[in-house]
């Protein structure tokens, strides 16, 4: 009968089309899912907690340190070289102004993290600030340390890689004890570890410690 093939005939187009769309309705799908997936950005990173001299009691202001999972980095060398940096008179400790303890597990007020500069730019730009893969950042009780400043330093800064990393953790720990940018105070003269010396000393000299050997602090103009 002339309606029975003309039914069966849309019927079996109907089935080609079916098959024809599918694969596509499939095929976008998965484009969608792989912009789903984009969207939600790299995972987030592995960190190994220092231990070697990390303690449970004591006092001061507890810390902890942790490196990247495949920096390269030994988390506990690396803590070593923060809790000389803390503990020095002409840092923050300032002959017992402040004071810190590492810790390895329970409460820290500061946890400091030496991570690649892609993890770095991830953590601090989810609070908004540009690190750009170059420097370093404060977020809330957690301060980023950009892997790749703390193994070359700065360009700008004329010293030691010892001390640049000085300089590192003295001006982001400075911020966290509530302390803003300064800018040099005069031609010749240490730069304040406020200063953001890596954009460029503007005449001062390049200065990793918030105090001089007297113990005077090294300030500047504040930055608006």
């Amino acid at each position: 009968m002339p309606g029975g093939k003309g039914r069966r005939g849309e019927s079996g187009r109907s089935r080609l089309l079916t098959l024809a769309v599918v694969p596509v309705v499939l095929a976008a799908a998965a484009v969608v899912g792989l912009r789903w997936n984009d969207a939600r950005g790299p995972a987030p990173a592995d960190f190994t907690v220092a231990r070697a001299a990390a303690t449970d009691s004591g006092t001061g202001s507890a810390y902890r340190v942790e490196v990247e999972e495949g920096s390269g980095l030994d988390a506990d060398k690396a803590a070593a070289v923060v809790a000389h940096i803390l503990a020095a008179p002409r840092g923050w400790s300032h002959h017992g102004e402040h004071r810190f303890r590492q810790v390895a597990q329970g409460q820290a007020g500061l946890v400091i993290r030496i991570a690649t500069p892609e993890t770095t730019d991830r953590v601090c730009g989810e609070s908004g600030l540009d690190t750009h893969g170059e420097v370093n950042c404060r977020v809330g009780k957690v301060v980023m340390v950009n892997l790749k400043r703390w193994q070359q330093g700065s360009p700008e800064f004329d010293g030691p890689l010892g001390e640049y990393r000085a300089l590192i953790i003295n001006h982001e720990v400075g911020h966290w004890l509530g302390h803003g940018h300064e800018t040099c105070p005069g031609k010749g003269r240490p730069a304040p570890a406020m200063m953001q010396q890596i954009d460029g000393l503007k005449g001062c000299v390049a200065n990793a410690w918030p105090y001089d050997s007297e113990g005077a602090y090294l300030g500047g103009p504040p930055v608006p």
